[in-house]
């Protein structure tokens, strides 16, 4: 069964979803592809690890580097999860491209190459915005490009992190 709760972050509201003891879903309540690992019968309520998901939340939105990841469990295609898993690898306050990454899930897969397009679907379609740190993915030349929440949460969150915007949209 999954549980949801709801966090106010300082851009905007969020869903967070549970299922056992790890956290299945986080969404900025407008962006796209919004609970896409909701299930219809989730019901309201409190976890443990819905807890420890919005004290990580409170610390991260402080500026704080949170020092722990709540439990995460990512469902999605085998190429998506590996995306996913590249993701969680980038450090707060560093950011890589789309093509990089691209390159890693090549290189892991015995790929010579990998679209930075495909990769980009996979990377926007992460149910797990922010603990999922996809915000820290940029366009070749530096500059933000695609965020289901918004490029302009997106540049906040970099900006949170420390992270020098090179050039707010990319075009």
């Amino acid at each position: 069964m999954q549980f949801v709760s709801h966090y106010q972050s300082p851009i905007g509201p969020v869903t967070l979803v549970a299922e056992g003891d790890a956290l299945v879903g986080a969404w900025f309540n407008d962006q796209r592809f919004f609970g896409s690992t909701l299930t219809p019968s989730a019901v309201a309520g409190v976890m443990p690890v819905l807890n420890d998901a919005a004290r990580w939340l409170d610390d991260y939105f402080k500026g704080m580097r949170p020092e722990y990841l709540p439990a995460l469990s990512l469902a999605g295609s085998d190429f998506r999860l590996r995306v996913w898993r590249l993701l969680v690898e980038i450090p707060y306050g560093q950011t890589t491209t789309y093509w990089d990454l691209g390159e890693k899930v090549a290189q892991n897969a015995g790929k010579r190459r990998m679209s930075a397009q495909a990769v980009g679907g996979a990377v926007g379609h992460n149910p797990i915005c922010i603990f999922v740190p996809c915000h820290r993915v940029l366009a070749a030349n530096g500059s933000l490009a695609g965020y289901a929440g918004g490029l302009e949460r997106k540049e906040f969150l970099l900006r949170l992190e420390g992270i020098n915007i090179k050039r707010v949209y990319c075009r």
